[in-house]
């Protein structure tokens, strides 16, 4: 048994001092007595949940693997994470393919895992057994999505395999952008605006209406994925209460009239807006209109970015941020006078409420996990690739300096990270709504 303590602890809406007891890995009193371990001044939250994050192993783990991505989210606050069921090979579309990537997983988590299946034509008969397994639910593709091994769905599949995720209650997560609007990229390949030009804002809400309509007509519970424009957040926010959105730190950040040719480093679909779209969506998760914020994970070699020649048209598009998440997101809230308690919910309850993970991640409270992150908001990460835990060290924020800095990382009460080093392998593989550990 041990207790920790810190003179702000965020519980629930408020921030206040207390004094945190654990016994075997769990939260067991919640007090304001005196601490074995005291964290000061530094802000203790609940450890951070990423629900989307792309591990790609088994089959494309030059890409990013357990070891590495699970070392990279403790070292970034973030004790949970949920791993999406491509660009792995097989991908997570069936019982077999899931124990393979279970069987991947094993011995090399310094964080919890949890999965996604993923729903393509012809996998609707694995929806019952993948829940039986303990999936948290089901990731889809309107649009193609660049692997030949997780084909898209059209709308007609979606609304059939709906109904069953909602009897099972499992989230339809979807990736909206309508494959009708995609352009052929023309012009400059290296020209930022060439590649942004492709994958328009009307096509991405066009997406969302349709995913929208079909939670209206079966009353599934469907989750949007990386929201990127005001036109799709507008068009989440008059879906159903059944609807719900994500947007990511790079959205939240950047802006297209900011990235420079030949920077591949900063494509993924949906791409990076203009500064418009980046202030509406801290509007739309200051209004409530979106819910959390995510990393989407999905890091690559070199080569594949296409970093030689800088090509948007040919690389790959994904960002490599899943230690980053805190700081990055913390940095444009500090500007917006956002409270650590919103923070908390954007960062870790409601990615854990979305997985089905809430009933022991995500808060604060006796019972729960005792899973924190201990950081000093007025701290400085600075980024250098080479630093990070993540397999590749490029990423867009390369040479940037942002606000608030990871101390320490406590998974079921284990120190995972000390601020400088990742410490043991500690990590765990979860099931959705099942407190026990696979």
């Amino acid at each position: 048994m041990s207790i920790i303590g810190s003179n702000r602890v965020v519980l629930g809406e408020e921030v206040r001092p207390a004094s945190i007891r654990i016994d075997q890995g769990v939260i067991v009193d919640i007090g304001e007595g005196r601490a074995e371990v005291d964290f000061g001044d530094l802000v203790v939250m609940p450890g951070l949940v990423d629900s989307h994050v792309h591990v790609n192993e088994p089959g494309r783990s030059e890409w990013e693997g357990f070891k590495t991505a699970t070392r990279a989210a403790v070292a970034g606050g973030t004790t949970t994470i949920v791993d999406m069921p491509l660009n792995s090979i097989p991908p997570t579309v069936n019982v077999r393919a899931l124990s393979k990537k279970r069987a991947a997983a094993e011995g090399k988590l310094s964080a919890d895992v949890a999965f996604w299946g993923g729903l393509i034509p012809g996998s609707e008969d694995q929806i019952g057994p993948l829940v039986a397994e303990g999936v948290c639910g089901f990731k889809s593709f309107l649009v193609d999505s660049g692997v030949e091994e997780f084909p898209l769905v059209s709308p007609s599949e979606l609304a059939s395999a709906l109904p069953l995720m909602r009897e099972l209650e499992v989230p339809s997560l979807v990736h909206a952008e309508d494959p009708t609007r995609i352009l052929r990229l023309s012009g400059d390949p290296t020209d930022y605006q060439s590649y942004l030009e492709t994958r328009p804002a009307d096509g991405e809400a066009a997406a969302v209406t349709t995913v929208a309509d079909l939670a209206r007509a079966t009353g599934a519970r469907v989750h949007v994925l990386h929201v990127s424009s005001a036109e799709a957040m507008r068009a989440v926010a008059d879906g159903p209460g059944s609807l719900t959105g994500e947007t990511c730190p790079h959205y939240l950040t950047f802006c297209a009239e900011e990235i420079g040719a030949g920077a591949t480093s900063f494509k993924c679909a949906p791409p990076i807006r203009a500064a418009e779209h980046r202030d509406a969506l801290w509007d739309g998760l200051m209004d409530g209109s979106l819910d959390m914020i995510v990393s989407d994970h999905s890091p690559a070699p070199a080569e594949v970015k296409r970093l030689d020649d800088g090509d948007f048209g040919e690389a790959w598009g994904g960002i490599g941020s899943l230690q980053l998440r805190l700081p990055a997101t913390w940095t444009g809230a500090v500007e917006r006078e956002i409270e650590l308690p919103q923070l908390t919910r954007w960062l870790a309850l409601e990615p854990a409420r979305l997985a089905g993970l809430d009933d022991r991640k995500g808060s604060i409270e006796v019972g729960m996990d005792a899973d924190f992150v201990v950081w000093d908001p007025d701290g400085v990460t600075r980024v250098r690739g080479g630093d990070l835990e993540h397999r590749h060290p490029m990423t867009p924020y390369e040479g940037m300096s942002l606000r608030g800095s990871v101390v320490t990382t406590i998974l079921a009460g284990v120190t995972v990270f000390d601020g400088t080093s990742v410490g043991p392998i500690a990590g765990r593989m979860l099931r959705r709504n099942d407190r026990s550990d696979i």
